[in-house]
């Protein structure tokens, strides 16, 4: 008699408690918010995903604004996954290589995956100073130069940042396309 009751009590807190596990799962669990970017999705802050990053927002070679994708439709972050980490960088077009002009907006907005390529950390500083404006992971010293693609100009980093192509629609700042190169840590 003792191991039935025990047996009924285990069924009867099991089912008591998958209702609130589903739930917690269902409000935890967006596979939206782990979408990389997709074409369309505007830009919201990595400090308040409330709000929508504009064109405005970033000033001449000013500290690049670390953002996530935002889908305007269903209004979700994508910021699930890390590897959504977008720095967005406004300089000047006269600076910019060729090929990193071409991807640039009119204005000389341009984005790449705030994730460094050496060992995922987060590219967090920005140095501007004698001429040299450079995104900096403080984790090995990477740095990358956001005007000629943010090719690795200095420490163990193997490859550039991952751009992501952006354009303006309707004064609102927003992605054009996918990621050009690997995101992060991933293999060559």
């Amino acid at each position: 008699m003792d191991d039935r009751r025990k047996f009924l009590q285990s069924i009867a807190l099991t089912t008591l408690s998958l209702p609130l596990a589903q739930a917690a799962t269902a409000d935890d669990e967006n596979p939206a918010t782990e979408m990389p970017p997709q074409p369309g999705d505007l830009f919201v802050s990595e400090d308040d995903e409330k709000k929508i990053i504009s064109p405005n927002d970033l000033r001449l070679g000013q500290q690049p604004l670390a953002a996530f994708p935002y889908d305007p439709k269903d209004k979700i972050a994508r910021d699930g996954s890390r590897l959504n980490r977008v720095l967005l960088v406004r300089l000047d077009l006269k600076a910019l290589g060729e090929t990193t002009r071409e991807r640039a907006t009119p204005d000389g907005i341009l984005a790449y995956s705030g994730i460094c390529t050496h060992q995922g950390c987060p590219v967090t500083g920005w140095i501007k100073d004698q001429g040299k404006q450079v995104m900096k992971c403080f984790c090995h010293n990477s740095e990358y130069d956001p005007a000629h693609g943010a090719q690795v100009v200095f420490g163990p980093a193997p490859r550039p940042l991952a751009a992501l192509l952006v354009k303006i629609a309707d004064g609102k700042l927003v992605v054009a396309g996918k990621f050009i190169g690997k995101v992060g840590l991933q293999q060559t």
